[in-house]
């Protein structure tokens, strides 16, 4: 069988993050520290002689400066696409994990229990952002089949993908962390997914926070 390979990365950290305050679909740029960490990371795939065959990022600028260190590095450019975005939190988009359940407590509640049909008001469902990924993961896949992909994209969106690699249920806690900046390998071998390594931050010499993203 032939196997397709994904390394999937995590953008650098931004304010957002160090404040957990929830980004969504919400375009913040790096900070200085996640500059720092995209670096540290493009040169950790230089140094171990990452072949890869095509680079794919999220939209978002978060995504898109941590891509380009590895534009920069191997002379390449990315495809960007929107469907690699985060989901949507809908009316919970742009506050911190502490104002969530102050202002709005019992859709914050419905966020914590997973109910994968509640879309925030305004944003999207567990389910919808499921489909959304898994469509594009798919795609991305039947496009490059044999090769090795290069995937920058976010903390939740990452996170789904281990739940479609692990065949790990949508209402569940999440299992697994998915730091800044961080190096986690997903492959397809024609009949199925398989999780090969997660949460590798070796590369960066400070530690990464973990997606709040849930």
């Amino acid at each position: 069988m032939t196997t397709t390979r994904f390394c999937l990365v995590r953008h650098g950290e931004t304010d957002w993050n160090a404040a957990r305050r929830l980004q969504g679909h919400t375009d913040i740029n790096l900070n200085a520290r996640g500059l720092v960490q995209a670096k540290q990371m493009a040169y950790a795939l230089k140094a171990t002689n990452l072949q890869f065959d095509v680079l794919y990022t999220s939209d978002l600028q978060r995504a898109k400066q941590t891509a380009h260190a590895i534009e920069v590095l191997y002379s390449t450019t990315a495809i960007v696409h929107s469907a690699l975005r985060e989901r949507h939190f809908g009316i919970l988009q742009g506050l911190t994990t502490d104002e969530a359940p102050q202002h709005e407590p019992e859709l914050w509640q419905s966020h914590l229990n997973r109910d994968i049909h509640q879309d925030l008001r305004g944003g999207e469902s567990i389910l919808q952002f499921a489909q959304r990924v898994q469509m594009a993961l798919e795609e991305i896949r039947q496009q490059h089949i044999g090769k090795t992909i290069l995937l920058v994209s976010h903390g939740g969106t990452l996170e789904m993908m281990y739940r479609v690699a692990s065949n790990q249920a949508l209402d569940t806690e999440k299992a697994v962390t998915v730091p800044n900046a961080s190096l986690n390998w997903i492959s397809h071998d024609g009949a199925g997914w398989k999780v090969n390594a997660w949460a590798d931050t070796r590369h960066l010499k400070d530690l990464a926070l973990d997606n709040i993203d849930l």
